[in-house]
């Protein structure tokens, strides 16, 4: 029996050695056994049913079970320069996302690997043999059909699926994980977590949204050890696989394109949220955290999800009718009376909405419109519990009574009337850390730190004049990497696909709508002094 083996031709099938080696092994016996052996294959197919497909012209099962020679395997064929898994799992013939099968050579999608699959034809007429199953990550030769398991396939498996554990992702925060950068296939150093996200039309609005979830630890650490195979809903599991894909540390590429996870947000959302438009960055945030909270299986009680015990905090507002006061006090502003009553009710938030100052109408000397600024302080204190707001003939004011571990802030830098909508220019002062949220909240003395640090920064770029809806419009987040400033701490500015590091100073100079603040852990040492403190007050 010969050693050498042929490729079949396009219009012909040719017995695989494979099963030649494994039929040889009944030589030996009786010729007579050809019936016994038939009985046998009709028996097999009862006990362990195989679907039809799955029967070779000789009436044997696809030999999932045979072993096979590394050299008949068709590995350097593979091109994972040209693998993409980023896009939805569909067949590229059929369109169908059931049974999937990516071709390692050429990097298609095709339904099935059986004798009438669109695989298996593709096998045959493009001479492409290695397919990778999009679910299960198992790796076939067609048209033979048999199962490879080779180390060196290892990390195709794991682009297509990562896998996490508590121990790979414990460093993600800390500086540590800057001074490990990953390599691509073209050797281009990247950190993971911190790579573009593809602007597949106008979707930027939503990179950065995801970005800045996927930048807040109890959130990302959850997505990253999640094994979503159930019943979970399409939109959560793939939100988790765009995170692992992002921090990932072992990309063939340092892109990511988010096509699989906004297209079903689109069909989530039913189309209010598009790649197609420029949309709200602040509206597509509170529809995900809402939506996703909902299919983590979360309630309306505190802490029924890993959204609500991150982002959840209760404000308490208070209102009161205005009254109608003569012509003498009319310059007066309307405040709070005592002496009449005062609604009170506690409400949950995710994030805090702030108000900004009017910009001024008039143009300077040097005819250039002037741009305030304001500090972070000024604009926070519509939550003091004092300044008071009037609104539809009622005074109402503000007062966090919980804060939660991070705080979304979003300034309403946007305003809309029945001819146009403008946007405000005015920047806003922050510090990168130690904002304390102490002056805006009514806690009890067991309430954790109010001491607050910068982790994402969300800004707005248009042409003067313009807003949201233009040509023109850029949206950019700014990441940290690392925690505790100093030399142990860096920024990143992207932009879709653009990674660049930021100097700390430039980030305040944009126009910001969204930021998210996370409490600072006090240290052993702080706290150990706070009580020492506190001793030496008691004896006094």
């Amino acid at each position: 029996m010969s050693n050498t083996e042929t490729r079949p031709s396009d219009g012909e099938t040719e017995r695989p050695s494979k099963r030649a080696r494994v039929d040889s092994e009944n030589e030996d016996g009786p010729s007579d056994a050809g019936n016994d052996s038939a009985t046998q294959r009709e028996v097999a197919k009862k006990e362990d049913p195989v679907p039809d497909d799955e029967w070779d012209e000789y009436g044997n099962d696809q030999p999932e079970q045979q072993a096979a020679r590394a050299s008949d395997l068709y590995l350097d064929t593979i091109n994972r320069a040209v693998l993409d898994f980023d896009f939805e799992k569909v067949c590229s013939v059929s369109l169908s996302n059931i049974n999937i099968y990516g071709c390692l050579v050429c990097g298609k999608y095709f339904q099935g690997r059986g004798r009438k699959s669109y695989a298996y034809a593709h096998s045959i007429h493009d001479d492409h043999h290695v397919f990778i199953n999009l679910e299960t990550t198992k790796v076939y030769v067609l048209p033979d059909g048999y199962p490879v398991s080779d180390p060196s396939l290892e990390d195709i498996a794991f682009v297509l699926q990562p896998v996490f554990t508590k121990a790979s992702i414990a460093n993600l925060s800390s500086s540590a994980h800057l001074t490990k950068p990953s390599y691509d296939l073209s050797s281009k150093p990247y950190i993971p977590g911190y790579i573009g996200l593809n602007d597949i039309k106008r979707n930027d609005y939503m990179n950065v949204v995801i970005h800045s979830l996927l930048h807040v630890p109890p959130l990302r650490d959850h997505l990253l050890l999640s094994n979503y195979r159930g019943k979970e809903s399409e939109l959560l599991k793939r939100f988790a696989g765009l995170a692992k894909k992002v921090w990932n540390p072992r990309l063939f590429k340092s892109q990511v394109s988010p096509h699989e996870f906004l297209q079903e947000v689109g069909r989530a959302s039913g189309g209010k949220f598009s790649l197609e438009r420029q949309g709200d960055p602040v509206e597509f945030l509170g529809w995900l955290l809402n939506r996703l909270h909902k299919d983590m299986g979360g309630t309306k009680k505190k802490n029924s999800s890993v959204i609500y015990s991150t982002f959840q905090g209760e404000v308490r507002m208070e209102m009161q009718q205005v009254l109608v006061r003569s012509t003498v006090y009319s310059n007066e502003k309307p405040r709070f009376d005592i002496d009449r009553e005062i609604k009170s009710q506690t409400s949950p938030f995710l994030f805090l909405a702030v108000d900004l100052p009017p910009p001024p109408l008039f143009q300077d000397a040097v005819e250039k419109n002037i741009i305030p600024q304001v500090s972070i302080h000024s604009v926070l204190a519509k939550y003091d519990g004092k300044t008071t707001q009037e609104s539809a003939g009622q005074l109402r004011r503000f007062k966090c009574q919980r804060l939660p571990p991070y705080i979304i802030l979003h300034f309403k830098r946007f305003t809309k009337n029945a001819f146009v909508e403008e946007k405000n220019p005015t920047i806003v002062n922050f510090p990168l850390r130690g904002l304390d949220f102490r002056d805006y909240l009514d806690a009890p003395p067991n309430h954790p730190p109010t001491v607050y640090d910068l982790i994402a920064n969300v800004t707005h770029e248009s042409a003067a004049g313009t807003t949201r809806d233009k040509e023109s419009t850029v949206w950019k987040v700014h990441l940290r990497a690392g925690a505790g400033g100093g030399e142990n701490e860096k920024w990143f500015q992207i932009q879709d696909l653009i990674v660049e590091e930021i100097r700390k100073e430039m980030i305040f100079l944009g126009e910001t709508v969204l930021q998210i603040w996370a409490r600072r852990e006090e240290s052993p040492q702080s706290q150990n002094a706070a009580q020492d403190t506190r001793m030496v007050v008691d004896k006094q």
